[in-house]
C-alpha cells in the first residue's frame, strides 16, 4: 500500500494538475516581453504544449509574433477581447499573454478559469500607464497570481534604475503605441507627471 512518503514506480508517478498564475510587470523598456519569451521557449524545450497570445493593438514589430524591444520573437496568436483565448488554450499546458494592460478586465477570469484547469499561465505587462497609474487590469493579475515579478529599466536621465514610463509626446490619450520616439524609461525622481487634460 502507497503512503504518502512511499516512493512509488515510476511507472505510477504523475503530475498533479496544479495551476498558477504568474505576472511579469514594470515599466517600457524594461525586459517584461524578453522575460516572458524566456519562460516559454523553456517549456517548448521541455515538450510542454504551449500558446501564446497578444491584443490585436499590439502591431508594432510583428502581426503574427511576440516581439521584444530587443527584437526576442516567438510565434503568437492575436486576439481582440480576452474570451478568445480561452477558444485556443483547451490542449496547451503553458499560456502565455503579452501586453496584458491592453486587454478587457475579463482577462482576470480567464487567467483565473485557466489556472484552476491546471494550466501555467504566464502575463507581461506594464504595471503603471504614462501617468504613474495602475494600468487596466494589471493590479488585479498581480494581486491574484501566485507569482510576481517587478522588472526595471534604466532611466535614460539619470542611469538609475526606473520604474516609471515617461511619455515625451503631448497626446493625453491613454493608450499610445510606440517606441522610444514617445517614450522613455524614468526613475522616479526624474519622472514628469503629465499635466491633467
Amino acid at each position: 500500500m502507497n503512503t504518502p512518503f512511499t516512493e512509488r514506480p515510476a511507472t505510477e508517478r504523475h503530475v498533479l494538475p496544479y495551476g498558477s498564475i504568474e505576472v511579469i510587470a514594470g515599466c517600457m523598456f524594461s525586459g517584461k516581453t524578453e522575460e516572458l519569451i524566456r519562460r516559454l521557449r523553456r517549456s517548448q524545450i521541455a515538450k510542454q504544449r504551449v500558446e501564446i497570445f497578444k491584443p490585436v493593438i499590439d502591431d508594432r514589430y510583428s502581426a503574427t509574433e511576440v516581439v521584444s524591444h530587443s527584437q526576442h520573437r516567438i510565434a503568437s496568436r492575436i486576439v481582440k477581447h480576452s474570451s478568445e483565448i480561452l477558444a485556443h488554450a483547451n490542449e496547451a499546458d503553458v499560456i502565455g499573454v503579452d501586453e496584458a494592460q491592453f486587454f478587457d478586465e475579463g482577462i482576470v477570469e480567464v487567467c483565473e478559469k485557466l489556472a484552476n484547469e491546471g494550466k501555467r499561465v504566464i502575463v507581461a505587462g506594464l504595471d503603471l500607464d504614462y501617468r504613474g497609474k495602475p494600468f487596466g487590469p494589471m493590479p488585479y493579475l498581480m494581486a491574484v497570481a501566485e507569482y510576481v515579478t517587478k522588472t526595471m529599466a534604466v532611466c535614460m536621465q539619470s542611469g538609475l534604475p526606473a520604474s516609471r514610463t515617461q511619455r515625451l509626446t503631448a497626446s493625453h490619450e491613454l493608450v499610445v503605441v510606440g517606441h522610444t520616439d514617445q517614450y522613455e524609461a524614468r526613475h522616479r525622481a526624474f519622472y514628469e507627471p503629465p499635466e491633467e487634460a
